[in-house]
């Protein structure tokens, strides 16, 4: 039973949650023997009433906060996930539960029947965990009756897509508060398996969280070593890469940069007797949910994905993941590497690049909106007397809804439009011209932003010091000099900690007062977070900027200074 399930109407009274209580729900209801470290403090802040920000690794239990709190809170809890694949598996995996309510899917694939049925669940006043895409927002009828629905906590789900410094970045995504204060305003619960700093914040504000539990653990991974390749040409790159898979020792994840190399890497490992399927997402999804079950099932040893094939991706035991190309953020890489050892059985992580990929990887990362996108969106939403929709401008005008998303969103970031539940409406009015310089100006910070994290990448490609501690301190987590799991630890390559400290730079900072996550004022870049910290150099994420590697010597110069409050 879930043991804050009541009645619809009648008055919920939820005593605090407690670990006792949620090893109760979590055994009793879901057939779960044990809790894992972190999920029952996030339990406890979201059945308290709190906004709560979950970080854990893939594997690390994300769903159990969701599904214990849920349980537990009663009504309805709303799940926003952005995978089909995705949204499939959590419902299959609380339907298997002992004892767990009803879960319901709302999407496009959703029959008229299975519909019906599902509204019926919903109205009806039970405990129910209603799946729905960010899409489905945007459609009045759903919106309008989950409004009128019990709706007790809203769930975002791989929330790192929230973020316009996010790696999977949608639109629809950006409306997401919208519609939490038009349900009544009820908790927030956003989960993600990784999330730097800057993202974190980003969610925080385009979700309006109101101070929000942080819960972030796990992100260290020893269970797999990583290492980097570095090639001078494509052909000795593309051998190397194949000679890795074949060496995997168990099932492969082998990440690419194009749809065309997709195929072409499957071909040719499909060649040297390796069961191979190609995945990306301009893929039919018959044959993207062919590959996937394939996958998870043990009949293919390794499958040759982009970015697509991340999200939702369920199998414990991966022994390999390479990647034949740099991805666009560290963000980016921890998730995919992220896939391998959810059986906690060692495994590796590969990276192979040349240095010209990352010239490859910015023009990947590149886009502006079109000139005319903005200029049309502008005068449409000045011209209208009530709210639009990304779909109602997309099919009036014959552009790509997806590409209208964007320029709403922009427009609202400029401060020029404001979103509600039911759409986007000029704030101002400013010219079209204006309204064309100012997305502009956005796109050029955004494009700061995907180059700095792309020097990032770089920066961890091409490291001598640990790379554990590059990925890490990437992500706020103060690490050891060395991790003893790498491949510059296996080289000898990382100097040995001194004897007096453990953590050598984390005591150097206390010296200065400069830590991770302190904050600093730089006189061009403005005001930014430390993200690593050398003892040379600062690794700096201004909100404009991007990412800024800046020598400690501009504290001395003024150019630099701590802010004393942080």
């Amino acid at each position: 039973m879930c043991w804050g399930a009541s009645p619809r109407n009648e008055v919920l009274v939820n005593a605090p949650a407690t670990l006792e209580q949620s090893a109760r729900t979590a055994r009793e209801v879901f057939g779960w023997d044990d809790l894992l470290p972190g999920q029952a403090e996030a339990i406890d802040a979201v059945v308290s009433g709190r906004d709560t920000l979950v970080v854990f690794p893939t594997g690390a239990g994300k769903s159990a906060v969701y599904q214990i709190a849920g349980c537990e809170l009663g009504g309805v809890t709303v799940v926003i996930s952005p995978l089909l694949a995705l949204q499939r598996d959590q419902i299959d995996s609380i339907d298997r539960a002992p004892d767990a309510p009803a879960a319901v899917a709302l999407n496009s694939r959703t029959s008229a029947r299975a519909k019906r049925d599902a509204w019926a669940a919903i109205e009806g006043g039970d405990a129910v965990y209603a799946f729905l895409a960010p899409e489905q927002l945007a459609n009045s009828e759903v919106f309008d009756r989950l409004a009128r629905a019990d709706v007790r906590l809203v769930v975002v789900d791989e929330a790192h897509c929230v973020s316009a410094w996010g790696h999977d970045f949608r639109p629809d995504y950006a409306r997401i508060g919208d519609a939490v204060e038009a349900l009544g305003r009820p908790p927030v619960l956003a989960l993600t398996a990784t999330a730097s700093a800057p993202v974190r914040d980003d969610i925080v504000s385009s979700l309006g969280m109101r101070d929000p539990h942080l819960e972030v653990r796990g992100m260290d991974r020893p269970e797999i070593h990583m290492s980097v390749r570095r090639h001078e040409h494509d052909d000795h790159k593309r051998r190397a890469v194949i000679a890795d898979v074949q060496d995997a020792g168990g099932p492969a994840l082998l990440y690419v940069a194009t749809r065309k190399e997709t195929d072409a890497y499957a071909d040719e490992l499909a060649a040297v007797g390796l069961r191979a399927a190609a995945y990306h997402g301009a893929m039919a999804q018959k044959r993207r949910d062919e590959v996937h079950g394939a996958w998870s099932a043990g009949e293919l040893d390794v499958v040759v994905a982009t970015s697509a094939f991340g999200m939702g991706v369920d199998k414990s035991d991966v022994r390999l993941v390479v990647h034949a190309d740099v991805t666009e953020s560290l963000d980016s890489y921890a998730q995919e590497i992220g896939r391998a050892a959810r059986d906690g059985r060692p495994a590796r992580a590969i990276l192979h690049y040349r240095a010209e990929d990352f010239s490859l990887r910015s023009f990947f990362a590149g886009g502006h909106s079109k000139r005319a996108d903005v200029a049309g969106v502008w005068d449409e939403l000045r011209r209208s007397k009530t709210p639009l929709r990304a779909k109602d401008i997309a099919a009036a005008s014959g552009r790509s809804t997806r590409a209208i998303g964007r320029v709403l969103n922009q427009l609202v970031a400029c401060e020029l439009a404001e979103s509600g539940p039911d759409g986007v409406s000029a704030r101002t009015k400013a010219s079209a011209g204006d309204a064309v310089a100012a997305v502009r100006d956005r796109d050029e910070a955004e494009e700061r932003i995907r180059a700095s994290r792309i020097e990032i990448m770089r920066g961890y490609a091409e490291t001598t010091h640990c790379r554990r501690r590059a990925l890490l301190e990437y992500f706020g987590v103060d690490t050891p000099a060395q991790c003893g799991s790498c491949d510059r630890c296996d080289a000898g390559a990382v100097a040995p900690a001194p004897i007096e400290t453990e953590a050598p730079d984390a005591a150097a900072a206390d010296a200065d007062g400069i830590r991770i996550d302190s904050t600093v004022h730089h006189g061009e870049f403005g005001t930014g977070t430390v993200m690593g910290v050398e003892e040379d150099r600062l690794t700096v994420f201004f909100p404009e900027h991007g990412y800024k590697v800046l020598a400690r010597a501009a504290f001395e110069t003024g150019v630099l200074g701590l802010d004393e409050a942080a």
